[in-house]
């Protein structure tokens, strides 16, 4: 294994969307465990500091992978489509619309049931999106469609944050 393994290769795993997210927990720990720098104590501070970068690695894998949106994004990106979420900011018509209509129903909340509400309408969308990305990436093979899907579910993502702190002024 070297460390500019692709993180699926990393823990040897399939290079796709869908992960079973129990195997890749124990994949991690396994491999932290092998990594770890107090097993190389013996072996002098050059062997630490390799094992500190494996381990530093394998958490930087573990973080990309166990979540889908930040997993999607990394498929898009090794398949030659990356998603350039800091470069391009277009977006379809109708999600910008459905992006001020979350904002509107998030600044007008005047109880938690508005909130739950509305909580329940951006999972259900997060969810549809994430499905999608699911069948353009592992069943379609198509990382240049499944670009504009992720680049709106970090968008949903970024606006669940604040929808999280919508609920502390009713606390």
């Amino acid at each position: 294994m070297s460390l500019q393994s692709n993180d699926f290769e990393l823990f040897g795993l399939k290079q796709q969307f869908a992960q079973d997210r129990a195997v890749l927990d124990e994949r991690w720990k396994s491999l932290q465990r092998e990594a770890h720098p107090d097993k190389f104590a013996a072996q002098g501070a050059a062997a630490q500091r390799v094992a500190m970068q494996w381990s530093v690695r394998i958490n930087e894998a573990y973080r990309r992978l166990k979540d889908p949106l930040t997993r999607a994004a990394y498929l898009c990106e090794l398949g030659g489509a990356p998603v350039n979420a800091h470069t391009n900011t277009a977006m379809p018509a109708q999600f910008l619309m459905q992006q001020m209509e979350w904002r509107e129903e998030l600044d007008e909340a005047q109880d938690v049931q508005a909130l739950e509400a509305l909580r329940q309408s951006v999972d259900a969308s997060k969810r549809a999106l994430l499905l999608q990305c699911a069948q353009l990436l592992d069943v379609q093979n198509d990382c240049n469609a499944a670009v504009p899907l992720v680049r709106e579910l970090m968008f949903i993502e970024k606006f669940a944050h604040d929808l999280d702190r919508g609920f502390d002024k009713f606390e």
